[in-house]
């Protein structure tokens, strides 16, 4: 049975995790200790993702990973709509910045973010050593951005 639970301690106990999404350890360090960690277990741990508010009405994913042998599950899609619900009363938009990579950004497409702006050069200009996914190296961020309210909208939907 999954359970997602938030993770108020020692959130450092999931680095090896987190860096599967962001592989260097001081730019996790931004954003970790100001951000929610959830982690998702399904008899054990396969999930994890930190959402970081960023203003009275945007939050942002900025880390989300499901272990390699774990991915194509729907772990990922279920902890996106299990947070996407939890700061549906909190915050009006979530935002998630990504590599220019199809796979990655159809898959947050199909969890109902939309593209919204590209940072020119954040992979280049923010890490210590090129980034790769798989073979494409990470030049530019891309943002997308998801409407909690039409979360609740459309899980009125479903109810009727």
């Amino acid at each position: 049975m999954i359970r997602i639970e938030k993770i108020i301690n020692n959130k450092k106990q999931f680095l090896d995790l987190l860096l599967l999404a962001d592989e260097q350890e001081d730019m996790i360090d931004k954003y970790l200790p100001d951000g929610d960690l959830f982690a998702l277990y399904d008899s054990d741990l396969k999930s994890v993702c930190v959402v970081l508010p960023l203003d009275s009405k945007t939050c942002e994913l900025k880390n989300i990973a499901t272990y390699r042998e774990y991915q194509g599950k729907g772990y990922g899609r279920t902890l996106i709509g299990f947070i996407a619900g939890h700061y549906k009363d909190i915050y009006r938009t979530m935002l998630v910045g990504t590599g220019d990579v199809t796979a990655i950004l159809s898959f947050y497409e199909s969890c109902g973010f939309e593209q919204s702006h590209r940072i020119k050069n954040f992979f280049t200009d923010n890490y210590n050593h090129p980034i790769f996914e798989g073979d494409i190296q990470l030049i530019d961020m891309i943002y997308l951005k998801k409407d909690l309210l039409i979360q609740i909208n459309e899980s009125h939907e479903q109810e009727k």
